[in-house]
């Protein structure tokens, strides 16, 4: 049976026009001559550098790697058809979905990146601003356009920012990379308080959105909580306010010392208050009129996204209802890994890419073929990608979520752990980057093994647990109630502890326990540290609430005791 319909227009996802399917073209040839003389030896790879990392091209380990941009997070399923088919072509039959909300290829071969970006362009994507002192990818909230709570659809404004900032003149030469993340909703699905500018909307005292307006977020070498600037930013103010905002940073930032150059040791070295005085003054100087964001322009936006044709709820819930009474399995998953729709008679399934033992973010090209054509049968041919490396169906009916997840197990795309210990965040580490010090695939595995069974993960709750090969923190570990960061301990690979950290409205660093330890230590270390809280927790208590009742002490006394 199928539950939904085809519009004609892909739904979720921004319709491109003929303008922007020429530009593609166009980029992606230039590009290819610039390989060819890369390959030919008219360019060193000094000169060739800059212009691959413009195309989202790293040179990594042991081969290129490709980062393609999923803007917001937003696929439809013939984009998702194509990323399998680069996979399989292209690759090792497989893609990593990353923290940014965007996918990565490890093992490209030079000479096949341009026909890779032809593939991505005829799907209409790209690799633009992948990489670069510039404006990243704009990532968003994964239950856009689908969540109960929703004070507006953050894609469209996401997608505007996207348009506002590509190849953006004034901004393509930042004094760093720059990233920027936007939620719907006053809960912050997005870290918000962790990027260089993070929005959050609310209802406003007119009933109209407004922004909250977070800068100089960020964690890396110096994990920092951004400062809110504004708690009542217009929406036709948007543009103008961000546009302020990047200008003091282009103006003041520093370019002496890449170690310093993000805009959250700008905001830091000039304290919030001084900041926001500058980003004021550009705010009143500059032309208001030329920037507004006018209600028309927001809506033709929207119109571009296509609309979901809901079907009335005829019992969808009482079917729902009856099929998680009668069996249990089902019931923990649909409680665990969905979300509250504002159509009555519909979820928002998030699928877990963390089975058992698996590599957190990777899916195979038949997975990802799979998941397109359940996009297709029962969420109106769209997906995200989460910041949190698992993939969403925004539209189910919950009267298909039985049949759905059926089909989910049975290609290991089923498990139960959406928000629990084994939905671990991991870069892909020293199996991979030139920048790690550690690997952080096989400890992510030995973790999820240690705690893969179910009843234990019930009994734990809500747990996040992050990795990061090196102090870069491409994994977030200082926002995981427990991160464990990738060190070089003496020319050996270790790990350090952290605890406390979140990325939600209660945002927080997490602290060092102590000494790093080797890959078997920190995951007995982290077993003790569970242990610890569920003996001391008290009734209803998160790990993050007990950690913070307690301190970090009987965590640390757990972590180091002596075996």
């Amino acid at each position: 049976m199928s539950y939904s319909t085809q519009p004609a227009l892909p739904v979720g996802r921004y319709a491109y026009d003929d303008v922007d399917r020429t530009f593609l073209k166009q980029r992606v040839e230039q590009f290819r001559d610039q390989v060819q003389r890369r390959i030919a030896g008219e360019l060193t790879e000094e000169e060739f550098k800059p212009l691959r990392l413009m195309n989202g091209l790293y040179l990594q380990l042991h081969a290129y790697m490709l980062r393609v941009a999923i803007p917001y997070g937003t696929l439809s399923s013939s984009q998702m058809r194509a990323l399998a088919h680069i996979a399989r072509t292209y690759d090792r039959d497989y893609g990593h979905f990353t923290t940014r909300q965007n996918i990565q290829f490890n093992w490209i071969k030079l000479e096949d990146t341009p026909d890779i970006l032809n593939v991505l362009a005829d799907a209409e994507m790209h690799a633009i601003q992948t990489s670069g002192n510039c404006i990243r990818n704009v990532t968003s909230d994964q239950f856009a356009g689908a969540a109960a709570d929703e004070v507006l659809d953050p894609r469209v404004h996401a997608e505007i920012l996207r348009q506002w900032s590509t190849l953006h003149p004034e901004f393509t030469f930042l004094p760093r990379k720059f990233k920027i993340a936007i939620s719907g909703s006053k809960q912050d699905r997005v870290a918000a308080r962790f990027h260089d500018i993070g929005l959050l909307a609310r209802k406003g005292e007119n009933g109209r959105a407004v922004f909250e307006v977070y800068v100089g977020g960020g964690l890396g070498r110096t994990p920092i909580v951004g400062v809110k600037l504004r708690d009542d930013l217009p929406e036709e103010d948007l543009i103008a306010y961000l546009e302020a905002i990047l200008r003091v940073y282009n103006a003041y930032g520093r370019r002496d010392n890449m170690y310093k150059a993000r805009i959250k040791i700008l905001v830091q070295a000039l304290g919030a208050e001084a900041f926001l005085a500058k980003v004021n003054t550009e705010f009143a100087a500059m032309d208001r009129a030329r920037y507004r964001l006018p209600a028309e322009i927001v809506a033709a936006i929207q119109a571009r996204f296509g609309t979901p044709e809901f079907q009335a709820e005829n019992g969808a819930a009482e079917a729902l209802a009856a099929q998680q009474k009668a069996d249990a399995q089902f019931d923990e998953w649909v409680r665990t890994n969905t979300h509250a729709h504002k159509q009555s008679g519909y979820a928002c399934v998030t699928i877990s890419c963390k089975p058992v033992g698996g590599i957190p973010g990777d899916v195979t090209s038949a997975q990802m073929d799979l998941l397109a054509d359940l996009a297709d049968k029962y969420s109106f041919g769209e997906l995200r990608i989460t910041h949190l490396q698992n993939v969403v169906l925004g539209h189910v009916r919950q009267d298909a979520l039985h049949e759905l997840w059926q089909i989910l197990k049975a290609n290991g795309l089923g498990t139960a752990n959406i928000e629990m210990v084994t939905d671990i965040i991991a870069c892909p580490g020293l199996d991979y980057c030139a920048l790690a010090n550690a690997r952080s695939i096989p400890i992510a595995q030995k973790l999820s093994e240690r705690f893969g069974d179910a009843s234990l993960q019930q009994e734990i709750g809500n747990l996040r647990l992050n990795i990061s090969g090196c102090i870069n923190a491409c994994g977030h570990h200082h926002a995981g109630h427990i991160g464990i960061l990738g060190v070089d301990k003496r020319g050996e690979e270790a790990f350090q502890i952290t605890l406390g950290g979140s990325a939600m409205e209660d945002a927080s660093v997490g602290q060092i326990l102590g000494s790093a330890l080797s890959e078997d230590e920190t995951v007995d270390a982290v077993a003790r540290i569970i242990d610890t809280y569920l003996a001391q927790r008290e009734a209803g208590e998160r790990f993050i609430d007990t950690c913070r009742r307690l301190g970090t002490a009987p965590f640390k006394d757990a972590a180091y005791a002596p075996v």
